[in-house]
């Protein structure tokens, strides 16, 4: 894994040869990351990362100043991996939780100012992401939430949804709260 941009950009860390995850390819993050860098400004974010598998997206919200950083990860491998990667870096600002991202949605009295979440894309209750977000209201008012998900997806017809991006087999639905 290597970070793409920010203060630690180039750094590259060795993936558990059995890690549990799909992680989110070079291309389809360094594309996300263009688009993000023209919606919100990186520095002291509030961020979550949910399904963070390797934590690439945490780490690069990470390197471009994005204080604090929130990784849920239930797997064991993903969440050390994680754990492993902060303390190699150094860094107090990301907080790396082994649980289930279900549970956290629905238990945090926290509000962020961007959300993230790559589950499996086989996952059951995929489409259900979205609206259990707004309806935990963890997402403050001028806040982004991006999920990741193939093309079998279409959030189109949701009141938060925005746009579509996609870079490959890789789908980004943008969703902001309608005032």
């Amino acid at each position: 894994m290597r970070i793409i941009g920010g203060k630690y950009k180039r750094r590259r860390f060795d993936v558990p040869k059995n890690i549990k995850a799909r992680p989110t390819t070079d291309f389809a993050r360094e594309n996300l990351f263009n688009v993000l860098n023209n919606l919100i400004d990186f520095e002291d974010l509030k961020s979550l990362d949910l399904f963070a598998g390797t934590g690439a997206i945490s780490f690069e919200l990470l390197s471009r100043g994005a204080n604090p950083i929130i990784s849920v990860e239930k797997h064991g491998i993903q969440y050390g991996f994680i754990r492993k990667v902060a303390e190699e870096l150094k860094t107090d600002d990301l907080i790396a939780i082994k649980g289930d991202v279900f549970k956290f949605i629905a238990s945090s009295k926290e509000k962020f100012d961007f959300i993230f979440a790559d589950p499996p894309y086989d996952l059951p209750n995929l489409a259900d992401i979205p609206e259990m977000i707004f309806k935990a209201g963890i997402l403050k008012e001028d806040g982004l939430f991006v999920l990741e998900h193939s093309s079998k997806n279409d959030f189109s017809d949701m009141p938060e949804f925005d746009e579509l991006r996609t870079y490959g087999s890789v789908n980004f639905s943008f969703f902001t709260l309608k005032q």
